[in-house]
């Protein structure tokens, strides 16, 4: 045996001995004996570089540097789930993708596991990359972190596909959480607050040996890819176990929302005895096919809802009320708490949204208030211990003025929150739209932080988002925290957001009620800023999902004098106005005024493609057959209930190809 061939054995052999132990929890050798051997690795890659394995299992101990993480963006997006509280929510959830796919539908039930959302992707069965969720579209990339976490194999197992991705939770179990607060304690440190936020942290971490030390586990659950050799959501879990992959055993396929009530209710007890942290319980639809067919909102999946065990709660004291300014000059009271310990966090501040609901709970100053995290993520309250309120208590009188520049208050009919109307001398409404500008949605202006455009703005460099790019190396570099590389790379950011395209600008714009949806409807719709800045309201409403609000918003946005002035500044900087020459070149009216459903598996492009096509040409995608329906393309394993229905409504059913030769 030569030595590379003695090289290799030992790496396969390591990496069959860190699946037993960190994946199936069966160590078949002790740990003096897997040192020796990995020592013995260490010798031979040190004397022999030129068989060197990014991929080596002597690599796990980190030692890697990392100053900048790089942003990467998602091949395949990262959706967050909507929530649901009751059986009430699943029950709707149920009927409302009964109505949507045909067929007996099953479901899986997995834990939700309590950590770092992880995505993995693996080329020719090796690790190519670890990214963090960041904002579902991109986020960091941290490999060389991820790499040293034992349960990620860095080489697969068996029959995987040429490339995919995979999808988890990076978590700390309570036993590790533990044993590094007992360190830290003892060498006089403050302990760390809950194992969710831990391992979030560890991710960021500069030095890789240190994320090494941290007993962290990479529990999987969702295959991404094209063309994955999977039917159900069941069969993925499998074939990902078979692979090499840590994928927890809890999982269970149910027939009905009682099955899966009945699952919800025995985890909700025996949670408290696994080793790691869970906040509820994942329901998605098994058949993958299904999934398809249900597709996605905006924002979550359709064939998934998360089941969030019920929030701790705690009692506190609300010392005082303070009134914060957003970006659209709303105002959101928030309660200031006597310090209190909720869900592994000290919580001091609470959101009491508006003054209807403080004067829903009669909230008021010195009460005893209980307190909950909604999704555990953010604090609210909910109720007051009416018997425990001061005898000299006062009902709560909401303000009449911006606390920041004393303009009074508006409230339009039917809206729940005040406004301060100073849109364009109200100091945080204009740092908000210029964080709003920069945020990674928008326009992602690396090296420009929402705390730089406050200094930015305190120090009287910018008054809006437009004067960004007049920005000098030599105006920033004086800023605190500001050194000459940070400097040049704010400088640079700036000049590559001119890039961005219209979609995207027309969102940073911070247009009230125009989300990415509703600018991606109106950048398709109107094409440049010229042309919509000229819409009448009746125009507007005519775009497809825009209503008398967001359409009143737009007009008002655009009848501004210094709105327009603003636009025209960031046109003479390159900012993109209109849709780029080349995406206008493959978009045509020909399917104007078509409403298309599409259903089956298809040949040759896939179900996201072929509705890509269709909005290209104008047509529109629907969810559900209706008699707004013109045609159905149908792949194969259309339902028989749909089927039906498009010929009730004697709706044209068209194959993949007879749809293409109508755009060709």
């Amino acid at each position: 045996m030569n030595i590379e061939q003695k090289i290799n054995q030992l790496r396969d052999e390591l990496r069959q001995h860190n699946y037993n132990y960190y994946v199936l929890d069966s160590p078949t050798i002790t740990d003096y004996e897997f040192d020796i051997l990995l020592k013995e690795l260490q010798e031979l890659e040190a004397n022999h570089p030129e068989f060197h394995d990014a991929n080596s299992p002597t690599l796990r101990v980190g030692g890697e540097i990392t100053k900048n993480f790089q942003t990467i963006v998602h091949e395949h997006r990262m959706y967050s789930l909507d929530n649901s509280y009751s059986k009430e929510d699943l029950l709707d959830w149920e009927t409302r993708i009964k109505k949507l796919v045909d067929g007996d539908i099953q479901y899986i039930c997995e834990l939700k596991y309590d950590g770092a959302s992880i995505s993995l992707t693996y080329e020719n069965g090796s690790l190519l990359r670890a990214v963090t969720r960041g904002d579902g579209f991109q986020g960091d990339d941290v490999t060389a972190n991820v790499k040293t976490i034992k349960s990620v194999p860095l080489k697969l197992k068996g029959d995987y596909p040429p490339k995919f991705d995979i999808r988890g939770e990076i978590v700390l179990p309570w036993e590790g959480f533990n044993k590094m607060n007992e360190e830290r304690v003892e060498i006089g440190e403050e302990p760390y607050r809950n194992p969710r936020n831990t391992a979030s942290g560890s991710l960021k971490l500069q030095d890789s040996a240190e994320v090494a030390k941290r007993p962290l586990l990479c529990l999987l659950y969702n295959l991404a890819g094209n063309k994955l050799p999977v039917e159900t959501q069941l069969s993925s879990l499998e074939k990902a176990r078979e692979w090499g992959f840590r994928v927890p055993t809890e999982a269970k396929l149910s027939n009905s929302i009682e099955e899966v009530l009945d699952y919800i209710n025995y985890w909700d007890v025996h949670r408290h005895d696994l080793p790691y942290e869970t906040d509820g319980v994942v329901i998605k639809v098994n058949n993958l096919h299904y999934q398809e067919e249900l597709g996605y909102t905006a924002k979550a999946p359709r064939w998934a809802m998360a089941y969030k065990f019920k929030a701790e709660q705690v009692s506190t004291k609300l010392n005082s009320i303070s009134y914060q300014v957003g970006r659209t000059g709303a105002i959101t009271p928030v309660a200031n708490l006597e310090p209190v310990e909720l869900a592994g966090t000290t919580v001091k501040r609470a959101s009491l949204h508006n003054a209807d609901q403080i004067e829903k709970l009669d909230i008021r100053v010195g009460d005893q208030v209980y307190v909950e995290k909604g999704g555990e993520i953010i604090p609210k309250i909910i109720a007051v211990d009416l018997n425990k309120r001061p005898a000299n208590s006062e009902p709560t009188k909401y303000i009449t003025q911006c606390p920041e520049c004393e303009t009074g208050l508006v409230r339009k009919e039917g809206e729940a929150q005040h406004y301060c109307p100073n849109y364009n001398g109200c100091q945080p409404q204009i740092i908000g739209r210029i964080q709003h500008f920069i945020s990674r949605k928008a326009m992602d202006i690396e090296g420009l932080g929402g705390e730089t455009v406050a200094l930015l703005v305190n120090e009287g460099l910018i008054h809006n988002y437009s004067d960004l790019y007049e920005l000098t190396k030599e105006q920033v570099i004086p800023l605190e925290r500001m050194a000459e590389k940070s400097a040049d790379n704010l400088i640079k950011g700036i000049n590559l957001s001119k890039q961005i395209p219209f979609e995207r600008v027309l969102y940073a714009l911070g247009i009230r009620y125009v989300g990415e949806t509703v600018a991606k409807k109106l950048v398709k719709h109107y094409k440049s800023i010229d042309v919509l800045a000229l819409a009448t309201e009746d125009d507007l409403v005519n775009v497809d999902e825009i209503g008398e609000k967001i359409a009143e918003s737009v007009l008002e946005f655009f009848s501004s004098e210094q709105n327009r002035i603003i636009i025209e500044r960031l046109r003479n900087f390159g900012v993109q106005l209109e849709i780029s020459a080349e995406k206008l070149a493959n978009q045509t009216e020909k399917l104007k005024g078509s409403t298309f459903v599409v259903s089956g598996v298809f040949e040759t492009i896939s179900r996201n493609e072929l509705k890509k096509l269709i909005e290209d040409n104008g047509g529109k995608v629907a969810s559900s057959i209706s008699s707004k329906t013109s045609y159905i393309v149908a792949g194969e394993n259309m339902g028989p209930s749909k089927r039906a229905k498009a010929t009730t409504l004697n709706i044209p059913i068209i194959s993949e190809q007879e749809f293409l030769k109508m755009i060709s």
